[in-house]
């Protein structure tokens, strides 16, 4: 059984909701995931603990403020699997001020013709922010959608001087 240690952090885009294991953060819940927390109950264990997510918050705020470009901070994506999981951690690698196409995203995942699965498997993205899925972009142009949230997709590609 999974214990999570949660903590809520304000930020520019509404308090999120932090989860982290044994392993690295698991979860970042933008303020509307109000199922997220009975996500992770269904899961493990929660446990209150701001003191475990210090260094998580910290390294948030300072993305924030534009102080931090890249995370050193361990991520969980043990939930996540198959191709969903090669997506999310090719859009790791996505560096900071940059974008790539669902496209892109795809290939380096192992599936050149797979930007719609890119896509859906971005859609489901448990730890956005630290796993760029913002910085993810429709080949065609614009910025695409960001969970129906496209002026906070807008702002964290401002934010790394990206749009």
């Amino acid at each position: 059984m999974t214990t999570f240690r949660i903590a809520e952090m304000p930020s520019p885009m509404g308090n999120l909701l932090v989860a982290l294991t044994q392993r690295g953060v698991a979860r970042i819940a933008f303020p509307e995931e109000l199922g997220a927390l009975d996500e992770l109950a269904e899961q493990g264990g929660i446990v209150r603990d701001g003191a475990a997510l210090e260094p998580v918050i910290r390294q948030l705020d300072d993305y924030f403020s534009g102080r931090r470009r890249r995370f050193t901070i361990a991520v969980d994506l043990s939930g996540v699997g198959g191709f969903a999981r090669r997506a999310l951690e090719a859009t790791a690698r996505i560096p900071y001020g940059s974008v790539a196409t669902y496209g892109e995203v795809a290939a380096r995942a192992g599936s050149p013709r797979g930007a719609r699965a890119a896509g859906n498997a971005l859609a489901g993205n448990p730890v956005p922010i630290v796993v760029p899925c913002h910085r993810v972009v429709p080949a065609g142009g614009g910025i695409g959608s960001y969970g129906g949230h496209e002026k906070r997709k807008e702002f964290l590609l401002r934010l790394e001087g990206s749009l």
